[in-house]
């Protein structure tokens, strides 16, 4: 383990200098970092094996549980395999663009052989074609408009890559316009659930997952064409708890460096919880938003909670 951690320190040193706060440009009407933007023309491209697997989510929607879910399933519960690299090696961030000499996400996909396990914040419009011309298996991940707009707040707070965040207020009025990175979360959910049947999209809610894990880990499992005994599935459900995951430092974000994660001010991890909207929003922010969120997910009946 000690090496695998110097591997992680002479990663780090490289961020040093390169990380700021880039600004978004829209593509296609969704704002991304300008280094996405500008490298585009690769992204677009990318060519998946047909046995590649992309796990798509809004940011702040439950990915890296979802991650570290699959991982342990691909080898069998055995959580010392798991923690061979962070997360961002084992599910390399298709999208993500840095200045050199951090690498991209291409750059790591084109360092591993299929099948590899994907990782992207894109909406449906925006993920490349081949994903879909392969049949390659998708798994989506939705967490209500609430909890997930916090859970976002605080990461824009400590991530030091994201936009400044603004004021609280602002923040609850750029969420409901769709001006942060990744764009509108309304558009987002909407354009998976609609094609979840036609394109195999098997799609999770953080909700079912806080409230029966061991059965959203079994539907995860027969997605993938697997099957594990009970008692390994078991184990998986308690590794991948939130509190398992909060102390694993292959998962839980710690390995990135302070200039671009700052945990002093919010851990990656965070609270994990359904419901800790109610912290946040006043009656009056929460019923504007409330009257907002039915203009915007009219005729769309996705059925999410906003507590358990």
């Amino acid at each position: 383990m000690e090496k695998k951690f110097q591997k992680y320190e002479e990663f780090t040193n490289k961020w040093t200098g390169v990380i700021s706060r880039f600004p978004l440009i829209e593509m296609q009407g969704v704002p991304l970092r300008n280094y996405i933007v500008q490298n585009w023309s690769s992204i677009s491209a990318f060519e998946p094996d047909p046995s590649d697997m992309l796990i798509a989510t809004y940011p702040k929607a439950g990915t890296t549980w979802v991650q570290e879910i699959v991982d342990l399933l691909q080898h069998n519960g055995d959580s010392e395999a798991c923690k061979r690299a962070s997360t961002i090696d084992r599910f390399p961030f298709l999208e993500i663009q840095y200045p050199p000499p951090i690498p991209s996400g291409l750059d790591l996909l084109r360092n591993m052989r299929p099948p590899r396990f994907i990782k992207t914040h894109l909406p449906i419009q925006l993920v490349p074609e081949g994903f879909w011309r392969h049949k390659c298996k998708v798994i989506y991940v939705a967490r209500n408009a609430k909890d997930n707009l916090v859970s976002y707040y605080h990461f824009h707070r400590m991530n030091k890559a994201q936009p400044e965040p603004g004021t609280w207020d602002e923040y609850i009025q750029n969420f409901m316009r769709g001006k942060l990175a990744w764009g509108s979360w309304y558009d987002h959910v909407k354009g998976y659930w609609k094609e979840r049947e036609k394109r195999n999209i098997l799609y999770l809610f953080y909700e079912d997952m806080k409230e029966n894990p061991r059965r959203e880990v079994e539907r995860i499992m027969h997605y993938l064409d697997l099957s594990l005994a009970e008692d390994v599935i078991n184990n998986i459900v308690e590794l991948t708890s939130f509190k398992v995951m909060r102390d694993n430092p292959m998962a839980n974000y710690t390995f990135v460096p302070k200039i671009m994660f700052d945990h002093s001010i919010s851990a990656f991890m965070r609270k994990g919880e359904v419901g800790d909207w109610t912290n946040h929003f006043t009656p009056a922010q929460s019923q504007m938003f409330d009257e907002d969120y039915s203009r915007q997910m009219a005729g769309v009946d996705i059925p999410f909670r906003t507590s358990l």
